[in-house]
């Protein structure tokens, strides 16, 4: 599984938020995309890498910039009582 963090310039507010999460769930197979216009920060879970260029067109055709862009692998942290 593989994690991608978008830092985005230009959101404002909840349908931007959305605009982008649509863009990229029709654009690429996504497990999760989630963003935050508040953080700047979209993050997307995968099951392989994404195309990174393909990425910031698709982000740059609903009129937002990718400022940079982070992509690593994704361990899901599990719940445990007995991890304490």
């Amino acid at each position: 599984m593989t994690r991608t963090i978008l830092q985005i310039d230009g959101m404002a507010c909840g349908m931007c938020e959305a605009h982008i999460n649509d863009a990229v769930r029709r654009a690429f197979q996504v497990k999760k995309v989630s963003s935050s216009h508040k953080k700047g920060q979209t993050e997307i879970l995968s099951e392989e890498p994404l195309d990174e260029e393909k990425l910031k067109k698709t982000i740059a055709a609903t009129g937002y910039q990718v400022v940079s862009l982070q992509a690593g692998p994704y361990e899901k942290k599990g719940f445990s009582f007995f991890s304490r």
